[in-house]
């Protein structure tokens, strides 16, 4: 075995040189950077996430959406259920299997995310500050490859 491939404890990796800890703290602190905002347009982080994706992808089956934004469906499906009372999303029977249902924005919900989106785009500018252009493509594509190596789905 290579040292690449060598296990290790979490003390000899050290807890700075751990990407899953290190993605976990900046997901950890762009999420609390927006909560504020969330907050006072009513939306929760999974709700938030709901309507990025949907801002983006409209029409998913459920199941999809609950890939795409990284949620639980039961958490989902409570977000969705108040996303709907509120106007922001619509949902349909899929057209090929009656038994599905897609989730679409509504304007409303285009306008609550777009109100969302310049705090989003801040707090995004804000983890690439001061890193060149080259650097942040190649750790993009880094987590891309990255995803496709641990994804369980095709998306």
């Amino acid at each position: 075995m290579n040292d690449l491939t060598r296990p290790s404890s979490l003390g000899e990796i050290g807890l700075m040189n751990y990407a899953p800890y290190l993605m976990n703290r900046i997901m950890g602190r762009y999420n609390t950077s927006l909560r504020e905002e969330m907050v006072g347009l009513g939306l929760t982080t999974p709700k938030m996430r709901a309507l990025a994706v949907l801002s983006v992808n409209d029409g998913l089956l459920i199941r999809e959406l609950a890939i795409y934004a990284i949620v639980d469906p039961s958490t989902l499906s409570r977000a969705l259920d108040q996303l709907g009372e509120g106007g922001l999303i619509r949902r349909e029977a899929d057209a090929a299997d009656s038994r599905a249902t897609r989730v679409f924005i509504t304007d409303a919900g285009r306008v609550v995310f777009e109100t969302l989106w310049p705090r989003m785009a801040e707090a995004h500018a804000r983890i690439f500050k001061g890193i060149p252009e080259d650097e942040r493509r190649a750790f993009v594509g880094t987590l891309q490859k990255m995803l496709t190596n641990i994804r369980k789905h095709e998306i």
